[in-house]
């Protein structure tokens, strides 16, 4: 889907759910990561994630739309738009929208351990997420220097 017909759809939803046009623009942002959607306070554009319509279809996408579509028209109304406030949820359960949305796979993949210290006495290994210096340490199990050593895969 391309953003003029993300544009088309969400126009469309604005007048069949909520019966007032959408004045402004929506496209796609990949570089959302945790949220399906977002309504930009001072623009009024919408962005949407492009990962929820690939995983999980156009019916998961509306839901999102008329999610962004109940912050947007309450804004401009000057009315409750918050998620916590009542006329949020009021409109939202009244269109059918979602309150969340599900979870995409994806992104960043990072592994436990990045750093490992090693003895160079005992053997003893240390793993670490965060890069340290070694010469301000000692092994516990035998007080031998410490070495680091940095373990295979992606930085991340």
């Amino acid at each position: 889907m391309t953003d003029q017909e993300l544009q088309q759809l969400v126009e469309t939803i604005s007048l069949q759910f909520f019966s007032k046009p959408f004045r402004h623009r929506a496209r796609f942002n990949s570089r959302l990561r945790t949220t399906g959607g977002r309504y930009l306070l001072r623009t009024h554009d919408i962005e949407l994630n492009p990962r929820h319509f690939e995983e999980h279809g156009e019916a998961e996408l509306i839901a999102i739309i008329k999610h962004e579509l109940c912050h947007y028209h309450l804004h401009l109304e000057k009315r409750g738009y918050k998620h916590s406030d009542r006329e949020f949820k009021e409109l939202l359960r009244e269109v059918g929208g979602s309150r969340y949305c599900r979870q995409v796979t994806g992104g960043r993949v990072t592994l436990p351990y990045r750093y490992e210290l090693v003895c160079v006495q005992c053997g003893m290994n240390y793993k670490r997420k965060r890069k340290m210096n070694p010469a301000r340490y000692r092994c516990g199990r035998c007080g031998g220097k410490l070495k680091l050593k940095q373990m295979a895969g992606p930085a991340g």
